[in-house]
């Protein structure tokens, strides 16, 4: 017997029938005899429809009364999903993210888990109650509901598996687990059975949308072994694990893309220190996130040009931001540029292994495409592509490390 937390996302429990389907799942893995707790979403489209209603309420609303609204789709969807086992004949009941509780810091509308308390629901489970509980939202210490931002579901699966000290966490969703890329974009990509918590966590950050990047971060923190699958097939999906479980590490794992990319070019900067600090001070200041940064070698000693990347919400900001500096920072033009991707290479093989970088920079040569960006990690390439080349670029690195399947 195993102590299992199964989440279910918005399309997973889109209407009364999805959920239906959703209790037959739970079902499955009741009657094998294990310890279930249900994470659940809004269903898919409620969300924006309560974000939307309190838009058309208060443009300039209240973050705490925002979150008492926009939480109640998942509260919702736990209620009928608790229905749905009942009928089915098991002991199910609804917990809400107070009732746990979940408690939260007090950062409305992106609230973080601080702790969460599981005797009662572990309790409950051992009684042999099915335990549903609503995803996205949580409690702070003074009483008020918190909500963890989009994509907070999966966050609140993983820290409540490791609350209940579960055997496994299963994300289930509309695709059929993690792939070595886009199948949208390529034919050939695979599936993988198993990826590690760091391959995972990078695949998130730069443009995968299978598991969101604080899920995957605490998932490795409280060694959370999840599962991606689907919830409409019955496949086996993908083993998100600790990096002793992959027996066999390929080179690399995955090709990952982002279109959320805009390029800022600062020419001719003064070549002086501080000067990186007064540009990119600022812009922190405004939570405009920067990413990949290249600075120009220059050839007098007296200026540089700059070049870095922010996501394309923030282009407009960053661009006013610095031109509202333009006399302090003493650049000579700025210039911007959002149709660009950035394009990723993946996989802790990289470690161990010389010339993973040099294959991508030739592969992309040989299809004509030019790096305007380049940045590094232990067990990550990245480049920026204009974005018309997102395809191709991508075909061709997964074909040339050998991930295409046969």
């Amino acid at each position: 017997m195993a102590r299992i937390v199964l989440k279910f996302g918005g399309t997973s429990v889109g209407d009364v029938d999805r959920i239906k389907a959703v209790a037959m799942r739970v079902k499955t893995e009741v009657d094998a005899g294990h310890q279930v707790a249900v994470v659940v979403s809004a269903m898919s489209g409620v969300t924006n429809q309560l974000v939307g209603y309190v838009d058309a309420v208060s443009p300039l609303y209240d973050a705490r009364e925002y979150d008492v609204v926009v939480s109640s789709g998942e509260q919702v969807t736990s209620g009928l999903l608790a229905l749905a086992l009942q009928e089915l004949g098991f002991r199910a009941r609804s917990w809400q993210g107070w009732q746990i509780p979940i408690l939260t810091d007090n950062a409305h509308g992106k609230a973080r888990i601080e702790s969460i308390n599981g005797e009662d629901v572990i309790a409950s489970m051992q009684a042999g109650e099915v335990v549903v509980v609503p995803g996205f939202q949580g409690i702070t210490t003074d009483g008020r509901v918190t909500t963890l931002g989009r994509g907070g579901s999966d966050t609140s699966a993983v820290a409540l598996a490791a609350a209940l000290e579960a055997d496994r966490c299963d994300i289930y969703t509309d695709v059929e687990g993690i792939y070595t890329a886009d199948p949208r974009i390529v034919a050939k990509a695979r599936k993988l059975e198993k990826i590690t918590y760091e391959e995972m966590l990078e695949m998130a950050s730069v443009g995968a949308k299978v598991l969101q990047t604080r899920a995957v971060e605490m998932a490795m923190k409280h060694a959370v072994r999840l599962q991606v699958l689907s919830s409409f097939t019955n496949k086996p999906g993908t083993l998100v694990v600790d990096e002793d479980e992959v027996v066999e590490q390929e080179l690399v794992s995955g090709i990952a893309y982002s279109r959320d990319e805009a390029k800022i070019t600062l020419v001719k900067v003064a070549d002086r220190p501080g000067v990186a600090a007064r540009i990119f001070g600022p812009l922190a200041d405004a939570s405009v996130n920067v990413d990949m940064i290249v600075q120009n070698v220059s050839d007098d000693g007296k200026a540089t040009d700059l070049t870095f990347t922010v996501t394309r919400s923030d282009l407009d900001r960053a661009v006013a931001i610095l031109e509202e500096r333009h006399d302090d920072l003493g650049y000579q033009n700025l210039t911007s540029d959002s149709d660009v991707v950035k394009v990723s290479v993946i996989g802790v093989g990289m470690r161990s292994h010389a010339g993973v970088a040099q294959r991508m920079f030739k592969s992309l040569a040989d299809e004509g495409i030019n790096i305007q960006v380049i940045s590094t990690s232990e067990i990550k390439v990245s480049v920026l592509i204009a974005e018309e080349f997102t395809e191709r670029a991508v075909r061709a690195l997964h074909s040339v490390y050998g991930l295409d399947a046969e």
